[in-house]
């Protein structure tokens, strides 16, 4: 298996649990999208998520943001049991994320996209933010030193006043990644980053993931089909099939396991 990252050093502590799944099972009718899982997200962490197509991977991620609500199990994030909740109190706690098919408003620039992951940091009501006065005004300026920050930290200064529409695949993926961080999040949620990607594009992608994570402290869980970005980028790997685990460790035991070998990887890999 080629390395995307070949020499990887980073400055990063893993903490304690930051998110526990305890028995999540989700149903869709009679159809079992995750059967009765479980497994923890420890704080400062690159978790990935991995399983063949229809394993339940992004049910799992609908499941930790808020968008769906499982009949079975418990969800505890930041050692407090959560309740049935909405997907915008879910990123008012501290989540944030991407999706497999990239959401972005394509007719605002790169700027105004980013600037809608502030959101949920926007407490001035509809009268102040309509005459842009007082603490409208207050919150505009420092939102957007948030927002210009995190532009200048993926480096997309040159298209930051440029219509999403317009961009690349490669660059709206990056641009979705910055709207995500301009929430601030503790736990960052990555469906699939690197889906389309040439080569350079996922090294590029990968040095970003790694580096929000080392500078940022951001706890990052991720579903990637690419087994070299998981293998170079992540500290631990749960492994789903058909909507069960299969498979939990690090990456060389997860890469060792032969339920995992039989179900996914196809061969070992030394």
């Amino acid at each position: 298996m080629n390395a995307i990252l070949p020499e990887i050093t980073t400055s990063r502590t893993i903490g304690g649990v930051l998110l526990d799944l305890r028995h999540i099972t989700l149903r869709f009718g009679g159809v079992e999208a995750i059967k009765d899982i479980s497994f923890d997200i420890r704080e400062g962490e690159i978790r990935a998520i991995i399983g063949p197509n229809g394993a339940g991977k992004s049910s799992m991620l609908n499941v930790i943001s808020g968008f769906y609500t499982p009949q079975e199990g418990e969800v505890w994030f930041r050692g407090q049991k959560r309740p049935a909740v909405k997907p915008y109190m879910v990123a008012r706690q501290g989540v944030a994320r991407t999706f497999q098919n990239i959401a972005l408003f394509e007719g605002m620039s790169v700027l105004d996209n980013v600037m809608t992951g502030r959101l949920t940091e926007m407490k001035s009501g509809l009268l102040s933010q309509a005459i842009w006065w007082g603490r409208a005004q207050r919150e505009e300026v420092e939102n957007r030193e948030v927002v210009e920050k995190i532009i200048d930290f993926l480096e997309i200064q040159h298209i930051r006043k440029t219509p999403v529409g317009r961009l690349p695949y490669g660059l709206k993926k990056r641009v979705e990644l910055a709207r995500a961080l301009a929430a601030e999040p503790k736990l960052l949620l990555l469906d699939e980053p690197m889906a389309g990607m040439n080569v350079e594009e996922k090294e590029d992608m990968s040095r970003y993931i790694l580096d929000v994570n080392d500078e940022f402290g951001t706890t990052v869980a991720l579903i990637e089909h690419d087994m070299g970005v998981v293998m170079d980028l992540s500290d631990r790997v749960v492994v789903m099939d058909y909507g069960r685990k299969i498979g939990d460790g690090t990456p060389d035991e997860v890469r060792g396991n032969q339920e995992v070998i039989d179900a996914y990887l196809g061969v070992a890999h030394d």
